[in-house]
């Protein structure tokens, strides 16, 4: 149980982090792929959540 609080933690201070790389990953995907404005939005949220994530189990397990 700690370590999923531990791991959580690190991934909400990684959240502010990985903001600009996820803007930089989605928009390489959307020069290869058109898509809508919200799924832009979900794209980019997904991927900052994504990111933060794993950052946060490498800080936790490395």
């Amino acid at each position: 149980m700690i370590d999923l609080v531990i791991t959580l933690t690190f991934t909400v201070v990684m959240l502010v982090f990985m903001a600009f790389p996820a803007m930089k990953i989605v928009d390489l995907i959307e020069t290869k792929i058109t898509f809508s404005e919200t799924m832009h939005n979900v794209m980019l949220i997904g991927t900052t959540i994504l990111l933060s994530l794993l950052i946060g189990l490498f800080l936790k397990f490395a």
